[in-house]
């Protein structure tokens, strides 16, 4: 018989430790035309490094191919993304502590292809043709905040820091050079948009110099949102647009644009990073991966005839998707599965798990299934969040006890929850917290429409939609009205300060390097995002009143409950002194505050014992301030002004 214990306090088999340790988060997968298969991992025991991984199937084992202290990772956008090409036995790979390139061939240690200078360099990819690599380039020889962005070539038999192909534009992503060699495909933008605002996509032909020698305009503007060009291998043009209100799939056909499979769904995400690949060619024939209502499906396409076949389909989340003409390789995950690198033979029609994230150290009867949930918000809408029950098969709490309920706020704030299972959630849910992750209005994965909710509200539709999807629980007596947390990071760390400040809801809320000073963070942070608000609050300083009006730093004398703050101390997006003076603020006002910052951490902690540290810091300020009795042993949190005066 289950234990009857209060919700919170049940004991959980789900350890911090285990969400450092088990855990192994995997940002990519690819195959390649020879079809060997390839991912990035990171690693927390490892400080972070990410990882380029072989697998070989004779061993069944995966292989690495930058050792330590290599680091496959980049910085461009800050968010980086595409760090690796491949190349038969060779892979060309971006080294995070120099952002130098390197190259490595199998059998031999990595060896460095550019010099050293203030350069960045994602998105790579091989011209076969011309025996080179095509990049993305950011510079920052003269400034941090203002870096040069470019389309770039580097000849690996004479390197230096690249030929310039394509300039002139405040960004660019998706170089991708035509089967045939002649053409090269990419997307550019300027500020203030964003690549999910609208963006252009651009053909240029290749002159007997390997430069670009013309170029024209295909398709995008300042309201058209177009992503991932793709050449099939009759080097028919594909790409993705929004230009119907979703991102669908398109191709450029006898000098006419078509729709390849109309859909009211989303065949792309936002572009927060590069490298993008939700489509890849088999042959005639197209694998996707589509979104609807949350979810995901990966879809086997026929062009001509729209026949679509479902594959693996056992899964809800795919990212990453790339393809031969014998294999699809994704990675794939659902409601109860660790996101797994997932080789499914087109031939045979069977799946392969090359590599999960981690174990699952869960019975199944201990398993937080989300139910998808849509609530209603201010304004007569309705937003959308996944809603976590307790879960845990040892333990009930006491007759007519309700849970306590955290509210999750997703980064972005142009970002998206999934139905994914996470152990960094399933360890609320078994310790008897309710958990809601929210996709307030302004998430992507709903349409361009819902994405747009955001324009001129960014604290405003975030805060209603948190706020109205912990009363909806609460109203419903799935969730105890007086025990309703919030957390969140980067923007959805902003949205947790913002809930606090302007509402009174929350009891608590724990803020991960989350943004309380707009205007600091307009005039703050990197090129990428640097005019990002102005389209989700306006032009800066012309709207400076409205960033003053939404900053809970300029109104920290209306907080009243709690607030635990995390911040890296290397993080460049949102500076610390974001977190720092609002923890000064709060002790002032003698409002329970707690601040936990960590060296050599950005903007998102990769290393072990800063996760570690942080998951059961933000559990024991719970316990304190909702008196939840806690049987774990951990490291105390100095939490000022507490116990608040009566």
């Amino acid at each position: 018989m289950p234990v009857i214990k209060s919700y919170g306090s049940w004991t959980s088999p789900v350890s911090a430790a285990m969400l450092a340790s088990k855990s192994t988060r995997i940002q990519d997968a690819w195959v390649t035309a020879d079809d060997t298969v390839y991912w990035l991992e990171s690693r927390p025991q490892e400080a972070g490094r990410f990882v380029l991984m072989r697998w070989d199937p004779k061993t069944q084992s995966g292989i690495e191919v930058n050792p330590a202290p290599y680091n496959a990772r980049t910085r461009v956008h800050e968010y980086g993304g595409a760090p690796a090409a491949f190349v038969g036995d060779t892979v060309y790979f971006s080294h995070y502590q120099d952002h130098r390139l390197y190259r490595v061939t199998r059998g031999s240690p990595p060896e460095t292809l550019t010099p050293a200078a203030k350069m960045r360099y994602a998105d790579l990819v091989w011209d076969n043709t011309r025996s080179r690599l095509i990049a993305v380039r950011e510079d920052h020889s003269e400034s941090d905040i203002f870096a040069v962005n470019s389309l770039v070539a580097i000849d690996p038999a004479h390197p230096d820091t690249g030929a310039i192909l394509a300039d002139g534009r405040d960004f660019f992503m998706a170089p991708r050079v035509s089967p045939d060699g002649t053409k090269l495909a990419w997307v550019s933008w300027d500020h203030p948009n964003m690549p999910w605002d609208g963006t252009e996509l651009w053909v240029g032909t290749f002159g007997t110099d390997g430069r670009i020698a013309d170029a024209q305009l295909i398709a995008g503007g300042l309201e058209e949102s177009v992503v991932q060009p793709l050449w099939a291998p009759d080097n028919t043009l594909h790409f993705i647009s929004d230009r119907t209100g979703w991102w669908n799939l398109y191709r450029l056909k006898d000098h006419q644009i078509e729709a390849i499979l109309p859909m009211e769904a989303e065949f792309s995400g936002p572009a927060w990073q590069l490298g993008l690949s939700t489509y890849a060619f088999l042959g005639d024939e197209i694998v996707a991966i589509v979104a609807q209502n949350g979810t995901d499906q990966l879809l086997r396409i026929n062009p001509s005839t729209r026949e679509v076949q479902r594959l693996a389909e056992s899964y809800a989340v795919f990212r990453q998707v790339t393809a031969n003409a014998a294999r699809v390789v994704t990675i794939a995950s659902s409601p109860s599965q660790s996101p797994v690198v997932l080789s499914y033979d087109l031939k045979t029609q069977t799946e392969t798990v090359v590599k999960s994230a981690g174990e699952r150290p869960l019975a199944d009867e201990d398993i937080s299934i989300p139910k998808a949930v849509e609530f209603p918000t201010e304004r007569g809408l309705t937003a959308h969040a996944w809603d976590y029950a307790p879960k845990n098969h040892e333990f009930e709490a006491p007759a007519g006890e309700k849970p306590p309920l955290i509210v999750f706020s997703h980064g972005g704030p142009t970002g998206q929850s999934f139905p994914v299972f996470s152990l960094a959630l399933q360890y609320w849910t078994t310790r008897g917290f309710a958990v809601v992750d929210v996709n307030y209005g302004g998430s992507a994965g709903y349409g361009r429409a819902y994405r747009n909710r955001l324009y001129g509200n960014w604290g405003v539709n975030d805060i209603e939609d948190c706020t109205n999807a912990a009363l909806y629980l609460a109203d419903n007596r799935w969730a105890d009205p007086k025990r309703l947390a919030i957390r969140g990071g980067s923007a959805g760390g902003y949205t947790t300060l913002a809930c606090l400040t302007f509402r009174d809801v929350f009891a608590a809320g724990a803020s991960y390097y989350g943004v309380s000073d707009l205007g600091a963070l307009a005039r703050e942070t990197h090129k990428f995002e640097s005019r990002y608000m102005d389209r989700m609050i306006g032009p800066y300083p012309e709207a400076e009143a409205i960033y003053d009006a939404r900053s809970p730093l300029m109104h920290a004398d209306q907080i009243k409950n709690p607030i635990i703050f995390f911040q890296g101390l290397d993080d460049k997006i949102v500076l610390p002194n974001q977190a720092e003076e609002m923890v000064s603020q709060l002790r002032t006002n003698h409002i329970p505050v707690a601040y936990i910052p960590f060296d050599g951490e950005g903007h998102g902690f990769v290393q072990a014992d800063t996760i570690i540290r942080a998951q059961e810091a933000e559990l024991y300020f719970y316990a304190q301030i909702m008196g939840i009795p806690l049987d774990e042993q951990m490291e105390p949190v100095t939490i000022w002004n507490w116990p608040q005066e009566s």
